[in-house]
């Protein structure tokens, strides 16, 4: 498993007369608890992989040092090996000066760093504006987190209500059709792209009324008759056109036309077609 790990020589304290020694430059030792949440520049490490850690045995952890940048973000020293652990895993897994961990564990631990790294990208993405889980996940693939990883961080959010794919659909759908005048067509072709399951797609549809889709539609049509000139067929054919391209169906625009037509006087004999 791949983090950031790295190899830094300490030098020990050392002076007169009892005197505090200044810490070396960019590194405070927090090991103790109460220094939790100190930070301090980030030192420079030499990277090494995890797999140079011995197998066998226990690892005790020698110094925590905070990082200025990324923030929250600590390296744990066990002697010559280090490991960077987000603060939170860091306090879940009591990982203070003295405390011992094997190789396994340590697995584990980098392991809880990467979904918590992951997650929070999540809320960076979704602090923007609602998301599907689709959208989440396509957004943490393009940042190389692994499958396993990208499914336990859409399964905190679902948990934790950040993300619901049955109210988007249901939101989407009744503001893209009562106020920005696309019609069930339109709406079901752009969910399925944010990758919606259909059945919650079918049921975001029908809580939007006919009568509401209708309003739109006539709303929306009215002003292309009005800015259509030509002769009335052609006015019926060209606002028929741009209605059905907003999504609406063709009895929906039929009734449209017939309605627009008659507002004018106009004897609408013949139904609109779709070309």
């Amino acid at each position: 498993m791949n983090g950031k790990y790295g190899n830094r020589g300490i030098q020990p304290p050392s002076g007169k007369g009892g005197r505090r020694l200044q810490e070396p430059q960019g590194i405070v030792d927090i090991s103790e608890e109460r220094f939790w949440g100190n930070t301090t520049e980030e030192s420079l490490a030499v990277e090494s992989s995890f797999d140079d850690f011995p197998d066998e045995g226990e690892l005790e952890i020698t110094m925590v040092e905070a990082l200025k940048r990324p923030k929250f973000r600590y390296r744990i020293h066990f002697g010559s090996y280090s490991v960077e652990i987000h603060e939170d895993v860091m306090i879940k897994y009591r990982m203070i000066k003295g405390a011992a961990f094997a190789k396994s564990d340590l697995e584990e631990i980098i392991a809880a760093d990467e979904r918590q790294r992951s997650y929070g990208d999540a809320l960076v993405y979704l602090s923007r504006k609602p998301r599907t889980a689709y959208e989440i996940a396509l957004r943490l693939e393009e940042k190389g987190w692994s499958e396993e990883t990208v499914s336990d961080v859409l399964y905190r959010l679902k948990q934790e209500r950040l993300i619901d794919d049955a109210a988007y659909a249901q939101e989407w759908a009744k503001q893209r059709v009562g106020s920005r005048g696309k019609g069930k067509l339109w709406v079901r072709h752009e969910l399925r792209q944010k990758g919606i399951a259909k059945p919650l797609i079918e049921e975001a549809l029908g809580e939007v009324s006919e009568e509401d889709e209708y309003n739109s539609a006539l709303q929306l049509g009215a002003k292309k008759w009005r800015s259509t000139t030509g002769e009335f067929m052609d006015r019926k054919r060209k606002t028929g056109a741009f209605l059905m391209r907003r999504g609406y169906s063709g009895g929906l625009v039929s009734k449209v036309i017939r309605e627009l037509a008659q507002q004018e006087g106009q004897e609408n004999t013949e139904e609109w077609e779709e070309e």
